[in-house]
């Protein structure tokens, strides 16, 4: 998935900044399964990544922009599923979602993005890009669904995909607790049921209501 907040510095696809970035992020990750975001700091990833300090301040700043670019390039290994139902699109990706953030690394690395996004602004608006990105994109599969005729025409593709990852931040950010592949398939038997009721149908904005 190609976003709008790559890191800083990333200027190029390939070679040493290229290397340099996969270094800084996987040490990033390795950081989060130790310590949690709490104990995250630049010094201690300059480190165990073997890139120079300053470098790192070039490039990303700040830990918050650190971890919204994990977040980034680690999301992009979900797959977009296309099963040929939106009923079999949703359960395999809400399978995907429960696996991914079945890793206690996963959890704390979104658990620091929120964190993060409270207190710096560019790390907030990676954070709505990241998730606006990904529900266009997941957004796809409720079009095609709508293609088939499996909902209604008027069915909005992001109120569904926000519905199938809701009870999966509220189980992470809310609840604190472990994600499992029950909630998964609750998630999926729910977010179906409701969108070929019509629960996710467009509504219509003050001027559309004027006009009719």
């Amino acid at each position: 998935m190609t976003t709008a907040h790559q890191a800083s510095g990333e200027t190029r696809p390939g070679g040493r900044t290229a290397r340099t970035r996969q270094a800084v992020l996987a040490a990033v990750f390795e950081e989060l399964g130790e310590g949690g975001f709490a104990t995250l700091a630049m010094e201690k990833i300059a480190q165990a990544s073997g890139i120079h300090l300053a470098t790192l301040y070039r490039r990303w700043r700040s830990v918050e922009r650190l971890v919204c670019d994990l977040l980034t390039e680690l999301s992009a290994d979900v797959p977009l599923p296309d099963t040929g139902t939106l009923e079999g699109d949703l359960r395999a990706l809400a399978r995907s979602i429960g696996a991914f953030y079945g890793d206690d690394r996963m959890r704390s690395l979104i658990e620091a993005v929120v964190s993060a996004a409270a207190r710096d602004p560019q790390a907030a608006t990676a954070l709505r890009s990241f998730f606006a990105d990904r529900l266009v994109l997941a957004g796809q599969m409720v079009n095609r669904s709508i293609e088939r005729g499996e909902l209604p025409a008027d069915t909005d593709p992001e109120l569904v995909m926000a519905g199938l990852g809701a009870p999966f931040y509220y189980r992470i950010l809310i609840a604190r607790q472990p994600v499992d592949m029950a909630l998964s398939e609750s998630a999926a038997t729910a977010v179906w049921a409701a969108a070929r009721a019509g629960a996710y149908t467009r509504v219509a904005g003050p001027e559309e209501t004027q006009a009719t």
